[in-house]
């Protein structure tokens, strides 16, 4: 069976032709424009950043030179020709390690306790107040824009060296990023059967439990394991300021010039985010579907 194709007329199919180029030139114009831009931009972002090419390819070896001692024992071989002298301090670490661990979990549990009373205030279809939600906003805002490792710093002179800085520094780090996050939930959840719930005369609390919460509860849970996951990295390095955990023996073993310690710290650290990583995702698995470990 044959098909006939229809043509335009001559100047019917030149009119389309040319607005077809002039939008195909516009749209080049404006990858072109965009492009120099960017350009111009990542120039103008480099000159203030003090970005120098020469200065780190000229110091690159260092950086080179540096992962090469790590990977050497004292007496010049490499580390995995001797396990047992490259970890010879794995007692003490893993006993450090364990208290980073601790440290991220507390402060997790903490900050997402103080995320979930503080997130139904700072959404914008379940606050009762606009201004409450303005303040609980800003709360939030301080919260997660101060880095951790800065109110690490501020709790250590309050408080004094220990696990307790670490632990204060990741709760508030923690509630501020999870309220953010658990809030933005909320402003997606359907709020058809709250007002159904208010319809029979409950009240904002009752309509937060029983017609909000629902739907949102598996999404504060992803949440909440994903950020276990950053707060144990982050906990990782907040004992450079005193603030407990494994961090506290890696700045020794980098103050001294101990190379192989240097890599074995890392080795744990890295082995312990990999492991967590795997349980975080199986445990989503588990509780939300195969679809959430993607």
């Amino acid at each position: 069976m044959s098909s006939a194709i229809s043509l335009l007329p001559g100047p019917q199919l030149a009119a389309l032709n040319d607005a077809y180029r002039r939008a195909v030139g516009r749209r080049r114009l404006r990858i072109l424009i965009s492009a120099a831009l960017f350009i111009v931009v990542l120039l103008v972002a480099c000159i203030g950043a003090e970005v120098n090419l020469k200065t780190f390819f000229t110091y690159f070896g260092n950086f080179v030179s540096y992962f090469d001692r790590i990977l050497k024992l004292d007496d010049g071989t490499r580390v995995w020709t001797n396990i047992p002298e490259w970890f010879w301090g794995l007692r003490k670490w893993l006993k450090m390690l364990g208290e980073t661990l601790l440290i991220s979990y507390v402060g997790t549990l903490l900050g997402t306790v103080c995320a979930f009373c503080l997130n139904f205030l700072a959404a914008e279809n379940t606050s009762p107040v606009p201004w409450l939600r303005f303040v609980v906003r800003r709360l939030l805002e301080f919260a997660r824009t101060v880095p951790g490792i800065v109110f690490a710093l501020i709790f250590v002179m309050a408080f004094g060296l220990g696990p307790m800085a670490g632990v204060l520094a990741i709760a508030l780090h923690t509630t501020g990023t999870l309220g953010k996050l658990f809030s933005e939930v909320v402003e997606n959840a359907d709020m058809r059967p709250v007002e159904g719930i208010r319809s029979t005369g409950a009240n904002w609390l009752s309509s937060m439990r029983f017609a909000v919460l629902p739907q949102v509860i598996a999404g504060y849970a992803s949440y909440t394991l994903l950020r276990f996951e950053i707060n144990v990295r982050e906990a990782s390095v907040m004992g450079f300021v005193g603030a407990g955990g494994i961090g506290q023996e890696l700045l020794v073993a980098i103050r001294k010039f101990y190379y192989s310690d240097v890599s074995a710290i890392l080795v744990l650290v890295v082995v312990t985010v990999f492991l967590i990583d795997i349980g975080t995702g199986w445990l989503r698995g588990r509780l939300f579907g195969e679809e959430a470990r993607t």
